[in-house]
């Protein structure tokens, strides 16, 4: 088994399941035990503010999108770049918090940049390594820029760098002509 975490999962133009269609999940854990992500690409209509004022006592003028982790039902989780608060390191400089008391000051002081996930993507063990090797899900690497990034077209983005890094490492330097002419 390679671990997959502090990795992107991008999902294949063939994997079947509608949950994950056109998905980028940022990998947080994978082990022997399972694995589990947060799908970035899933924006609710829901703000932060609306859902916080469910589950708080106190509420808050956050109005950026709540983000739908993936289908597995779980706590409230963040990803921040506030290491004071963090609970674990996803990728260098990127971390996860779901304690209640770092999610208030999140929602509260609106420390940029940050996304909150209600649910997330979760696999059994061995259940995402068989996905992996019938190339359900692409592997990418993760960057802060990806992870926070605000456009509707991550998947677009993710797979277009994808297929730049396949191309550039099938490409022998030798053997690209001075000429652009002569491609």
């Amino acid at each position: 088994m390679t671990s997959t975490r502090g990795q992107f999962l991008v999902a294949s133009p063939h994997l079947p399941d509608p949950n994950f269609l056109r998905s980028v999940v940022l990998m947080v854990q994978h082990d022997d035990e399972g694995a589990f992500g947060l799908i970035l690409n899933r924006p609710t209509n829901q703000t932060v503010s609306e859902v916080w004022d469910i589950i708080s006592d106190e509420s808050c003028d956050c109005e950026q999108p709540l983000n739908l982790g993936g289908p597995v039902a779980g706590p409230l989780m963040a990803l921040h770049t506030n290491e004071r608060l963090s609970e674990n390191e996803v990728v260098p400089g990127v971390y996860l918090s779901t304690d209640r008391d770092a999610l208030d000051e999140l929602v509260n002081t609106e420390f940029d940049p940050f996304r909150v996930f209600s649910g997330y993507a979760g696999w059994g063990p061995k259940q995402l390594d068989e996905e992996l090797e019938v190339g359900g899900w692409l592997v990418a690497s993760a960057t802060i820029g990806m992870i926070f990034y605000e456009g509707d077209d991550l998947w677009k983005q993710v797979t277009s760098d994808i297929g730049d890094d396949i191309i550039y490492s099938a490409i022998d330097p030798r053997h690209i002509p001075y000429d652009p002419g002569m491609n």
